[in-house]
């Protein structure tokens, strides 16, 4: 079993002492962090592999975010980030089947549709117009609601009908949303536990029927 309790020490002492100085000084350490958070995302992504074979296609370190935070339009931001991550998506993949960020500020895990483009939106409010029961079914079944608790809250979801949806459209609730997750707070408690892969592979198992709906919407011309 990793031994995860190592990497939020780091993250703590990281985030007491967040800069490029504390970081040289303790790079050792980081790189150990690192090295048993591979670990564990490689035991998920075997384990996700067994429900999907999309995910045999990747690495566990091409899962991972960079440590450094991107400054250029943000210098207020801490230099480094003191959460690792998981984020098993190619660069053209319209949504995400499963991210999980385990750390101090930023702890989740979750999927769906954040941010599409215009296209990928579209096609999703398409299939919501045709079919929006199928997707209401998959947000209001007990095991994802118990998990998740639905959707999550959507700060860019409209406060007015999108462009040719009347506003007494059956699933104008749904229409209105911009970006369609799923979202789990995770406990440090929950990420050093010895059934965190088990943990993980629930919350896939429980994402799945969202994330076949999304991939039938967007496989529709």
């Amino acid at each position: 079993m990793v031994e995860k309790e190592y990497i939020f020490r780091f993250l703590r002492d990281l985030s007491n002492n967040n800069s490029k100085e504390w970081m040289d000084k303790n790079r050792s350490r980081y790189h150990t962090a690192k090295e048993r958070w591979i670990e564990e995302v490689d035991l998920i992504l075997s384990r996700l592999s067994k429900h999907d074979p999309y995910f045999e296609q990747f690495k566990p370190k091409d899962t991972l975010m960079r440590i450094n935070n991107d400054r250029k339009f943000n210098p207020d931001k801490p230099v480094y980030k003191d959460y690792f991550s998981c984020s098993p998506m190619q660069k053209t993949d319209a949504f995400a089947r499963i991210h999980i960020s385990a750390g101090l500020s930023w702890s989740f895990i979750g999927g769906g549709l954040w941010r599409p483009e215009r296209k990928v939106l579209k096609q999703v409010r398409d299939a919501i117009d045709y079919d929006g029961n199928e997707l209401l079914e998959i947000i209001n079944n007990k095991k994802f609601r118990d998990f998740f608790g639905g959707l999550a809250e959507d700060p860019n979801k409209l406060k007015t009908s999108p462009r040719n949806y009347p506003n007494d459209h059956e699933h104008i609730e749904l229409l209105r949303y911009n970006n369609l997750t799923a979202q789990k707070e995770l406990t440090q408690k929950i990420v050093i536990s010895a059934g965190f892969v088990d943990f993980v592979e629930e919350a896939f198992v429980t994402l799945k029927p969202l994330n076949d709906f999304f991939e039938k919407a967007i496989s529709v011309d």
